[in-house]
């Protein structure tokens, strides 16, 4: 795995700017990050070949802006129930939404169920191997494409995530990265020192990743045990500016916008899970309608809740009913 390591020799203009990793330290990082991962990666089920392109893809949508260990029982339920984009073009919208539970930004599941309908629609009901085949589809953005060529298809393309980046910022930059959207820099030095060969680029995709995510984190990286920390610029330099990021107010998060608009989803979600089956054979189960009485009692500032409501709605989230009822769409 460690041998035959070579790099792109293409480099885009600026590159040199901020002084990047040379092709030496380039190549013993992959050696050094290869025997890591080879001993020290988490084993999620979604890694080592062990599901199918479209759970990878499960996996990464749940994970935008979430753990993998606090995804691990949602990814499990949701591919044991849903294993692939027909199975979950037929789930109603109300098993979505119920399914992914406390993962927050519940609109990640009615984009991957659009996602599932248009794969069976217009794919056969498989993901394309191409990165304009996949964004085209619904809600998949330039990461997800990028992570699902490298770690479903082992097509060698740079993959940049917020692990990604603090690492490679870190490393061969020397400074700490202080979040934000990637910029050309960014995508120059990703690109600069993905290995030429597929098989290395996806170890090196994968191992960044995780390096980012359990050793150099974003605010006590654990610098003693990394296996980088002989080539690491930042850590030489004695960590100049770490947990920087740029200036703003903190606000709790009891009392936003997306607090309470996740009372409203959990009390529906008890309300679909207390719901039995149809009576009478044939019949589908109907989504329990929560009067607005009681949604009214989950908070007090009833213009907030109002307003939250609405997004819901117009999210596709919830359906109001003629008597101010609020359900689960089906």
């Amino acid at each position: 795995m460690t041998d035959s390591v070579h790099l792109s020799s293409q480099q885009g203009p600026g590159t040199a700017d901020r002084g990047t990793a040379s092709d030496e330290a380039a190549i013993s990082a992959y050696r050094a990050l290869a025997r890591w991962w080879g001993s020290n990666a988490r084993d999620f089920p979604w890694r080592f070949g062990k599901t199918t392109p479209w759970g990878i893809l499960v996996s990464e949508v749940m994970s935008q802006q979430t753990p993998m260990s606090r995804v691990l029982p949602y990814w499990e339920k949701w591919m044991g129930m849903w294993p692939d984009p027909q199975a979950v073009s037929e789930a109603s919208t109300a098993e979505i939404i119920s399914a992914w539970g406390h993962l927050g930004y519940p609109r990640r599941a009615l984009r991957l169920q659009e996602c599932a309908r248009t794969l069976v629609r217009d794919c056969g009901g498989r993901l394309p191997a191409s990165y304009d085949g996949l964004r085209a589809l619904p809600g998949i953005g330039d990461y997800t494409a990028s992570a699902v060529l490298s770690f479903a298809f082992g097509i060698r393309i740079p993959v940049i995530d917020t692990n990604i980046r603090r690492v490679l910022v870190r490393v061969f930059d020397g400074a700490e990265s202080t979040g934000g959207a990637a910029g050309a820099h960014d995508r120059e030095l990703a690109a600069k020192v993905l290995p030429a060969g597929s098989r290395q680029s996806v170890v090196w995709n994968q191992s960044v990743m995780e390096l980012g995510a359990v050793v150099c984190t974003a605010k006590k990286p654990r610098c003693a045990v990394c296996p980088l920390n002989s080539l690491c610029r930042f850590y030489a330099s004695g960590l100049p500016g770490l947990g920087q990021k740029p200036t703003r107010p903190r606000q709790k998060f009891r009392g936003t916008n997306r607090y309470v608009r996740g009372l409203v989803l959990k009390a529906l979600r008890q309300a679909e899970a207390e719901t039995g089956p149809g009576t009478a054979a044939g019949t589908q189960r109907r989504s329990r309608s929560v009067p607005y009485s009681e949604l009214n009692s989950l908070w007090n500032d009833t213009v907030q809740l109002d307003g939250c409501i609405a997004s819901l709605d117009e999210d596709g989230l919830i359906v109001i009913n003629k008597d101010h009822s609020v359900s689960l769409p089906r």
